[in-house]
Parts: C-alpha cells; sequence; structure tokens
C-alpha cells in the first residue's frame, strides 16, 4: 500500500476524458458499411444484451457472438483490428491529458472505470491516458463496488470523483460520505439523457467540459469536506 496522499482524484474514462460516443458511432458505420444495415442492428442488439447481463460494455464480447453466421465472411477478421487499433488519442475531449497534467499538481490522478479486461486497458493505453496518470488505472466491472480496493491501493485523506453519470457519482458520495467531492461533467449521452433525473445526494460540482478543471484550484475541491 502506498502512502496516504491528501487528494485523490478518480477519473472516470468514457465520456468524461475521451468521446465514446464518437467511437460507437464509428463503430457503427463501419459495421454498416461491411455487413449493412441488419448486421449492424443485430451487432447492437446482440452488445444491448451482453450488458444487461453483465453490466458493462463488452465489444470484443459481442463481435464474438456476431460471428455467428458470418465465419466465411472475410471481412469480420479485420473487425477485431479495427476495435483493437482504433485511434482513441484521436477521440480525446479538447485538454483532456492537461487537465490531468493539472489535476496531477494539486494530488494523485487515478483513472477509476468500468469494463473488461482487454479492451477497455487498451482504449486507456491507445488514448494515452494510461501514460499521463502514470499507469495508476484500475478497472472494475462495476467501480461502485470496488472502493474498498481503491482505498487500500490508493489511501487518501479526500477523494474527489470526476464522471459523466451522476447516480453513481451520488452512489460513491452515500459510500465515502464528506471524504468524497462529486464532479458531474455534462458530455455525451449519459448526461444528456439523465436530464430531469432526480440525484440523491446531487453532485457537489457541475462542469459542461473536462478541461473546466483547468481552471480549478485544490480549494474548489475541498470546500466540500
Amino acid at each position: 500500500m502506498r502512502a496516504q496522499s491528501e487528494t485523490v482524484f478518480l477519473l472516470d474514462v468514457d465520456n468524461t476524458l475521451l468521446d465514446n460516443d464518437r467511437f460507437t458511432m464509428d463503430l457503427g458505420v463501419r459495421l454498416e458499411q461491411e455487413f449493412g444495415a441488419t448486421n449492424r442492428a443485430r451487432y447492437w442488439a446482440l452488445y444491448a444484451r451482453l450488458r444487461d447481463e453483465s453490466g458493462y460494455a463488452d465489444y470484443l464480447g459481442t463481435l464474438q457472438a456476431f460471428r455467428t453466421g458470418l465465419e466465411d465472411n472475410p471481412d469480420l477478421l479485420q473487425m477485431s483490428a479495427f476495435l483493437l487499433d482504433y485511434p482513441f488519442a484521436q477521440r480525446l475531449y479538447l485538454r483532456a491529458l492537461e487537465t490531468i497534467a493539472h489535476l496531477d499538481t494539486l494530488g494523485l490522478p487515478v483513472v477509476l472505470s468500468d469494463g473488461d479486461m482487454v479492451f477497455q486497458p487498451r482504449k486507456v493505453q491507445r488514448s494515452g491516458i494510461w501514460d499521463a496518470v502514470a499507469g495508476r488505472v484500475l478497472i472494475h466491472l462495476h467501480k461502485q463496488h470496488a472502493l474498498a480496493t481503491m482505498q487500500q491501493r490508493y489511501p487518501a485523506a479526500h477523494y474527489v470523483m470526476v464522471d459523466d453519470k451522476p447516480q453513481l457519482l451520488a452512489a460513491v458520495k452515500q459510500v465515502l460520505g464528506e471524504r468524497l467531492t462529486t464532479v458531474f461533467v455534462r458530455q455525451g449521452h449519459y448526461a444528456a439523457t439523465s436530464a430531469g433525473d432526480i440525484i440523491d445526494p446531487p453532485p457537489d460540482l457541475t462542469i459542461e467540459k473536462i478541461s473546466a478543471l483547468t481552471e480549478f484550484d485544490l480549494s474548489r475541491f475541498t470546500e466540500y469536506a
């Protein structure tokens, strides 16, 4: 266990540091180009079923299921390369890495993400986020259930969680209480669909884009403690 930090910043990845909605749009376009609109819809139906079963996005697992009936299609093998070699660095939100660098001057930035153990780490690496946080990356099936592990690995007097899902922020706030400041980034489709929802407790801070954090000093995060 490392020495306790004063402040640890827990950073989400999808639609917080990078535009995952743009990635899924690109994936849908590629599927339709190679396999047609019907098979594109079939992929997303399989994706939704697996997400409901596992609780997280499983693009590679969906591709495994999608291959049924397409085994003789030579384009199928290229889809794995499309996923694994996707240029996630081009999907970073404006000044995302600069934001991480700024937070590094205030505390210890750590990635805390949901996802599988192959594609999600690959995304974090190819985007440049992995290097930006010096390998401090935690990926769990459901990050709200991994708080004990997170605290053991990165003990801190105070935590700041930055995420595009306000209901998740509220759930973690209920566990960590005043030791946590929640920051809702209003980016991506999850943030948009949460408009009008009752969030209890509400986020401590709401920002429109991740780069807004470059203007924050430490006192903006700790005044809620």
